[in-house]
């Protein structure tokens, strides 16, 4: 008895008086792929992945549009975003993608180097196996000079000051620089700066950001320096009644989960009227509990209503006249933040409302921002969430500034967490590739050559950057290893502007610490991954035109109907 692979499907062959008859073992019309081949086709893949976002990097990085199937347009260099909207079929470009993703979840940049670096380390890989090295020899090495630059990188990272707003907006600059909004870049900066700083909270003596008490609200017309922060919450919604205020300064905000509305029962049931006295009754005792409602609010001193249900045409009016403005149907997601900038506490029973829930403000306005009229909530004394308003003429240009926006509050957010920099433009990875050549030394054996590619593929990013700024690569590398091998030299790297390789330190050019090692870290697991792959068994495509097999109880139906 035998497995044999025949027609990449795999078979038994079995031994009978008549002769070898095979024995099936996978379903008809699975593809099976083995050994190198596979390993070679998953290491193309990651490549063909790792290329698409290379032109991307940097200040000089150029842009991709993406049309989806319906038709719609993002034009962006952001990463993430390329990779998110591309439709991959390889399931290793996929986990690339994903990768990407988690990459972006954690630390919300740094996506376009991790997959860079994947793919270069899977390039360095595939010329060690032509030498016969095995595919574990390789990861063995990979994750010993991953190992080595996590310790270095903690030891060249800069330790700084996060009361000192002015690195926070460095940082950020670097982060948002060579996109679109690059004209406004100090601009957006500040903005991101003071809105991250608005929502730090310390706990167990560590700061914590989270980036969800931010509202980023979008909007096109005017210019991106129309853009503004605002010291509380923007709601996507208008003032219910004509006759209520517009504008209230000083505000006292109550917030209800609960409908201002006479709820209908729970069970099925029925009112006889036979009189139209009754009736009159019946709408008026309606009238004066919506009334009361109304009562109960104003007695807390409230006049600002923020109602995540409905509110009815009577108790919209016993508002107006009150002089209340009231808002509904607002987004939980919204109420959540409102009771984080106001102070106010979301109420599910209006019977339960008291002062202790009443919220303030210094001002509520409903304004009209492009074609929309949008509520306002401003002036809140210690917000703990806040938002930013985003303009722009062109629609593409609103996103990508949204885009921007993200990678520079996630990269302000990774500063507070762990106050730690590095230098950019291909400096740390120089140095890392430098310091880890050394160690490959002290190694020895085959995981030396592994561990030494392992600082080779490092030199990607600033390869990238040199190629990217149309720089001489070969003469800028060479350049750039010169200065590092002086010892001092680890502040040294690309200018991706003009292409030269310059005192990135002087220039401020800054990284977030958490970005280098977490794409350090995710690109050296995803090559590790695909590496110790050497088998691709894919299930046979489902055939549209196959009709659905039936229920098993229409099945049951068909044969007691036929009896």
């Amino acid at each position: 008895m035998a497995l044999v692979n025949n027609n990449n499907v795999l078979t038994m062959a079995t031994a009978t008086p008549s002769g070898v008859v095979p024995v099936l073992i996978l379903k008809e019309g699975t593809q099976r792929t083995t050994g190198y081949e596979a390993l070679r086709a998953n290491i193309a893949a990651a490549k063909a992945i790792a290329e698409t976002v290379k032109t991307s990097l940097g200040p000089r990085g150029m842009d991709k549009m993406l049309v989806d199937s319906i038709g719609d347009i993002t034009i962006t260099n952001d990463g993430a975003t390329i990779l998110k909207e591309i439709e991959v079929q390889h399931p290793t470009a996929k986990l690339l993608v994903q990768i990407s993703k988690t990459v972006d979840d954690e630390v919300g940049d740094g996506t376009t180097t991790a997959v860079i670096i994947a793919g270069e380390l899977l390039k360095e890989a595939e010329q060690l196996i032509d030498k016969n090295i095995h595919p574990t020899v390789i990861v063995s090495g990979y994750k010993k000079a991953l190992n080595k630059a996590k310790e270095i990188l903690e030891k060249i990272a800069i330790p700084v000051d996060i009361e000192n707003d002015e690195i926070l907006k460095k940082v950020c600059l670097t982060s948002i620089h060579g996109k679109a909004v690059g004209a406004v870049r100090d601009y957006l900066a500040d903005i991101c700066v003071k809105a991250v700083k608005s929502i730090v909270e310390d706990r167990d003596g560590k700061k914590f950001v989270d980036l969800d008490r931010i509202q980023i609200i979008k909007k096109q017309g005017g210019s991106l320096y129309d853009s503004k922060l605002i010291n509380g919450i923007i709601i996507d919604k208008e003032v219910v009644h004509p006759g209520m205020p517009k504008r209230i300064e000083n505000a006292k905000i109550v917030l209800l989960d609960a409908p201002l509305e006479i709820e209908k029962t729970e069970i099925d049931a029925e009112i006889r009227i036979s009189d139209p006295s009754q009736l009159k009754a019946f709408l008026a005792e309606e009238e004066k509990m919506l009334k009361n409602m109304v009562e109960k609010i104003k007695s807390v001193g409230a006049n600002v209503v923020i109602c995540q249900k409905g509110i009815d045409d009577i108790a919209q009016h016993y508002l107006a006249k009150n002089g209340i403005l009231a808002v509904r149907r607002v987004k939980k997601s919204d109420m959540d933040k409102l009771a984080l900038a106001t102070g106010a506490r979301i109420v599910t029973n209006i019977d339960d409302l008291s002062v202790e829930d009443v919220g303030e403000a210094k001002l509520v306005e409903e304004r009209k921002v492009g074609e929309d009229k949008m509520v306002f909530v401003e002036g809140c004394k210690n917000p703990r969430a806040v938002s930013i308003l985003i303009r722009g003429g062109l629609e593409r240009l609103v996103d990508e500034a949204e885009r921007s926006i993200r990678d520079g509050l996630s990269s302000v957010a990774d500063v507070i967490r762990y106050p730690k920099i590095c230098i950019g433009g291909g400096a740390t990875e120089i140095e890392l590739a430098k310091n880890i050549r050394e160690f490959a030394k002290t190694v020895g054996g085959k995981e030396q050559l592994a561990i030494e590619a392992f600082a080779n593929a490092l030199e990607i990013i600033p390869k990238t950057l040199a190629e990217n700024a149309g720089a001489d690569v070969i003469d800028i590398i060479t350049e750039l290893r010169a200065y590092h091998a002086k010892g001092d030299g680890y502040v040294f790297g690309i200018d991706g502007i003009n292409g030269k390789v310059s005192n990135l330190y002087e220039l401020a050019v800054f990284e977030p610490y958490l970005v280098k090692l977490q794409a350090l870290t995710a690109a050296t697991e995803a090559a590790s991954t695909i590496l110790r792959i050497d088998e691709i068994v894919a299930a046979s495509k489902v055939s549209k035109e196959t009709p659905p097999k039936p229920s098993k109880e229409k099945e049951e139906e068909k044969e007691s109907s036929s009896d």
